[in-house]
């Protein structure tokens, strides 16, 4: 799944860079949506994000592009693998700035794990 944000003022710190805990609140939503359509009627929740390291800084402006795939299937959880990429729109190229790997759980509506619909793993 692909989806763009723009940055915006209201992003920036204090530098004019854009806030990393906004990078990743978005990475955090954008796999959610995608592990949400690829499992419809799961009550996900994040359970981890495996690495945390800006590559590059993004300034107001800047498009980001995130590409978000699954990764790895378990019996209650799911890995997605996230990119994101600086697009150059008066260039057409793009800079890699962050990737990371979000894990999820289903949850039952008692707030227990629950198996992934269609899990056949024991």
């Amino acid at each position: 799944m692909e989806s763009f944000k723009v940055v915006r003022p209201e992003h920036l710190n204090h530098y004019g860079y854009l806030f990393g805990g906004f990078l990743l609140k978005w990475v955090d939503e954008i796999s959610w949506i995608a592990a949400s359509r690829d499992y419809p009627g799961c009550q996900f929740v994040t359970v981890a994000m495996d690495k945390v390291e800006f590559r590059k800084s993004v300034r107001q402006g800047t498009v980001l592009r995130f590409k978000s795939r699954r990764a790895r299937v378990g019996k209650t959880s799911v890995q997605y693998t996230v990119k994101v990429y600086s697009d150059n729109l008066a260039t057409g190229t793009e800079e890699s700035v962050f990737s990371t790997h979000v894990t999820f759980v289903c949850l039952d509506e008692a707030g227990h794990k629950m198996a992934l619909p269609g899990s056949t793993r024991v």
